[in-house]
């Protein structure tokens, strides 16, 4: 029986979000692939800002590399590097490069700047005795490089598993860099604080154990927010705020946090809520916010998770506010919310198709939503980077 890679990568995604340790999440996804896969080895060259350089941070495998972990160290020179981070390379590898894929096309004959680039990028995949490499970006940024040993079958690598190690790599992209925050976070708190951030985050992964049809929900809105800021920063011709990306990207992972004071029969209901149970659950943003309100350092966050339910018209929740009245940070994940939802399944109804929903948000612009967010989405849309 074939593997279920649709199911094994939800599975991981969703066990991903509770782990906030680096090195012990990145174990974890080696875990799962050599162990699903079943391949010979794995290893992740994973960026170090500090030393400007990528590090093999961890290999497992019945039959491991011979380089050893934290041992190798390539630069940012490294031609596997510039690979990777070559516009033109990533057009034509979008799932990864498979050695014997890119050896073939080397034999057919290429032109001369990309023969180069092959032949360098080859060398070194063989110093790594990999049989393929699946980049890891957050945003536009490399984060990492998995390097895959061959299968123990021996048998090549399908579409289907390309296909689910470049899914892989973008939900593990997006978890390192969650868990490198939540680092980042606790190191500035005291012993206090960073006990109730740990319990926070604990929560707030619960919510897709809670709220049976949000399985994934966090991350995916998470990164469709910071994908909607990246493409409006860019449409403004102005270079990325770090500060406002960092609340934005701890507003969306909190934004249903206040949804652990719902009961469940209302979360999990199975036909349209009453009139009471509506106000009830309306009630989770200022719950959300409410909760976290003791954490002064999260800031402007706090705005995104009280206000993500106000409307452009000011029909919205909690406190009916509409236009520039709205945080921006809470219209981004506003946005990212409903076209999630739209296209999930949800206890009384189901999903529609992207284009569908993309229909919708098209339509409620300058109504439910701001226009400018509604076009960077839909511009999202028809780039296929929903």
């Amino acid at each position: 029986m074939g593997i279920n890679y649709k199911k094994e990568l939800e599975d991981t995604a969703k066990s991903m979000i509770l782990v906030h340790e680096p090195d012990t999440l990145i174990k974890m996804i080696l875990r799962t692939i050599v162990q699903k896969v079943k391949i010979t080895h794995a290893g992740i060259l994973l960026y170090n800002k500090e030393k400007n350089s990528y590090i093999l941070t961890i290999s497992r495998g019945p039959v491991g590399l011979k380089v050893p972990a934290g041992f190798a160290r390539i630069g940012v020179d490294n031609p596997l590097i510039r690979f990777f981070k070559n516009q033109k390379m990533k057009t034509l590898f979008k799932n990864g490069l498979v050695y014997e894929e890119a050896k073939s096309l080397l034999d057919k004959g290429v032109e001369p700047e990309l023969k180069e680039t092959l032949e360098q990028t080859l060398r070194q995949i063989e110093m790594f005795e990999a049989v393929a490499c699946v980049p890891s970006y957050f945003m536009k940024e490399l984060i990492g490089i998995f390097l895959l040993g061959k299968k123990q079958d021996e048998t090549k690598f399908d579409k289907e598993e390309a296909d689910f190690f470049s899914a892989l790599a973008s939900d593990v992209a997006m978890a390192i860099r969650n868990a490198q925050l939540f680092k980042e976070l606790v190191s500035e708190l005291d012993k206090k604080r960073q006990l109730f951030i740990h319990t926070t985050i604990a929560l707030a992964a619960a919510i897709d154990a809670k709220d049976h049809y949000t399985h994934g929900h966090t991350s995916r809105v998470t990164s469709l927010s910071l994908r909607i800021a990246e493409k409006l920063f860019q449409k403004e011709k102005k270079q990325n705020d770090e500060n406002f990306l960092e609340h934005l990207h701890i507003a969306a992972l909190l934004h249903d946090i206040g949804k652990i004071g719902i009961p469940e029969l209302i979360l999990n209901k199975g036909s349209q809520l009453t009139d009471d149970e509506t106000k009830i659950m309306q009630e989770h943003p200022a719950v959300g916010a409410n909760i976290l309100a003791p954490i002064s350092e999260l800031g402007d966050s706090l705005l995104g998770v009280k206000y993500h339910h106000e409307k452009y018209d000011g029909s919205g929740y909690p406190e009916g506010l509409k236009k520039n009245q709205i945080p921006f940070i809470a219209s981004i994940i506003g946005v990212a919310d409903a076209f999630d939802a739209m296209t999930t399944d949800r206890p009384y109804k189901k999903h529609i198709s992207k284009a569908e929903a993309v229909d919708e948000i098209k339509n409620s612009s300058g109504k439910q939503f701001d226009p400018a967010i509604c076009a960077a989405l839909i511009e999202l849309y028809h780039e296929g980077r929903l």
